[in-house]
């Protein structure tokens, strides 16, 4: 399977899968002067590295992790991946509002994570 324990494979494979899904979504915003058809071909390339990280993550992520759960930690990474890609790649700024936000999303993957809620 991979080198990496059953746990944290599957993270590691999203965050390689969110590097490239970025890139594909929104790399082309620092190049409005390309034509359209040529910026989405580009992207669907960018794209079919990113499944395959993605694809094998959630096939051997699922024997650790609920498909709730992966998809929850996706969210978190990609938010991740978004927050230093807009700064870094685009120069756009977090704000205050962005972290909120984000920190109320992280919140939600806490109660995914926790388990059952007490009736």
């Amino acid at each position: 399977m991979t080198l990496l324990p059953p746990n944290i494979a599957p993270i590691v494979l999203l965050l390689c899968s969110n590097i490239f899904m970025t890139f594909a979504w929104y790399g082309h915003l620092k190049y409005t002067d390309r034509p359209l058809w040529l910026v989405v071909i580009a992207s669907w390339g960018i794209a079919f590295i990113e499944y395959c990280f993605a694809v094998p993550a959630n096939r051997w992520g699922h024997a650790v992790y609920s498909a709730a759960e992966l998809k929850t930690m996706q969210e978190v990474i990609t938010l991740t991946v978004f927050a230093f890609f807009s700064v870094l790649y685009l120069g756009e700024r977090i704000t205050l509002n962005h972290l909120v936000g984000f920190a109320f999303i992280c919140v939600g993957a806490f109660f995914v994570f926790k388990g059952p809620l007490p009736s």
